[in-house]
């Protein structure tokens, strides 16, 4: 890890856009320790055993319909930044195509600050179903980024192959919900792109926005409560440790996650499950899967505070 390194990338950017992409990959991986993924066989075998275990006990659970991605990968952070600069970069291509003449300095920012939200997010990230949106390649993958689970692991004083294991569970339900769903990645990729383009003319269109954070809510929400479900061990230890390593984090943390919008996340973590969990009880875990059908099955906004209304809609 060289900051040095890192400030050199930096402002060393060029090129016509915006940003400069490569030098937001060389700058990001300049300032984060790639951590070690010397893997034995063993532990090689524990991860694909714990990948191919929550897909059965998630399609027993939840009656769902899907298969694994072809592709499973234990990455190091420098592995993950890789595998989503370009997903960064597909997604800002929209603004970027419209930018006219952007000042050396302005460019150097830019890509500054994304190589730092990069650099954050790969020291964060667990676990990643990616159904690789807006790419041309029709793909699906999965991603453990093992140096962070091991060090979450320790601080929270549990077992790394047990922490692993929850985690699989935790992505292999997102695997679940995009295979059961083949519309899902259309319509998030259909709702993304008109809600870029409207950025990129000036305006704000604040129903697509609140169409795709209902979407995320119901994606994250409904892997929670699966998760929960399926998994063939006690939990409740590892929710309250990671709730307490949440709340206990520093103030510039909780600044950084803030900005990168972490704690949007969180809120939809939290509310998608309490709405399942009204489905569940009211009705039952197989009725709750029922929001993969079409997109016109996805709750509205007012829903997800509702569940009996979603579920006299559905019925």
């Amino acid at each position: 890890m060289s900051l040095y390194r890192s400030v050199r990338a930096v402002t060393g950017a060029s090129g016509d856009g915006p940003i400069d992409w490569t030098a937001v990959g060389d700058a990001a991986k300049a300032s984060t320790d790639a951590g070690d993924i010397t893997v034995s066989r063993a532990e090689q075998a524990a991860y694909a055993s714990d990948v191919r275990e929550a897909r059965d006990r998630i399609r027993r659970v939840t009656a769902l319909d899907f298969d694994l991605p072809e592709t499973v990968e234990i990455q190091s952070r420098h592995h993950w930044i890789d595998a989503n600069i370009d997903t960064f970069e597909r997604v800002m291509a929209p603004i970027e195509s419209r930018a006219e003449y952007i000042p050396g300095v302005a460019r150097v920012a830019n890509t500054g600050s994304m190589a730092f939200a990069l650099s954050f997010l790969s020291n964060n990230v667990l676990g990643q179903y990616d159904p690789l949106l807006l790419a041309d390649e029709d793909d699906h993958k999965l991603y453990f980024v093992r140096p962070n689970i091991q060090r979450v692991a320790d601080r929270l004083d549990v077992a790394y192959p047990r922490f692993r294991r929850w985690i699989a569970f935790h992505e292999v339900t997102h695997a679940a919900e995009f295979g059961a769903a083949p519309w899902l990645p259309g319509y998030l990729e259909e709702t993304m792109e008109d809600a870029v383009q409207k950025l990129t003319e000036g305006s704000i269109d604040r129903q697509q926005l609140g169409e795709l954070d209902t979407a995320m809510t119901a994606i994250e929400g409904y892997a929670e409560l699966v998760m929960d479900d399926a998994f063939d061990g006690e939990y409740a230890d590892l929710r309250q440790k990671l709730d307490e390593r949440r709340s206990g984090r520093g103030p510039l943390q909780r600044v950084i996650r803030r900005v990168l919008g972490l704690n949007v996340k969180r809120e939809q973590y939290e509310r998608g499950k309490d709405f399942f969990e009204g489905v569940v009880q009211a009705s039952d875990i197989q009725t709750a899967g029922r929001v993969w059908e079409s997109p016109e099955m996805l709750p509205t906004e007012e829903e997800l505070d509702d569940p009996r209304a979603w579920l006299t809609r559905v019925a």
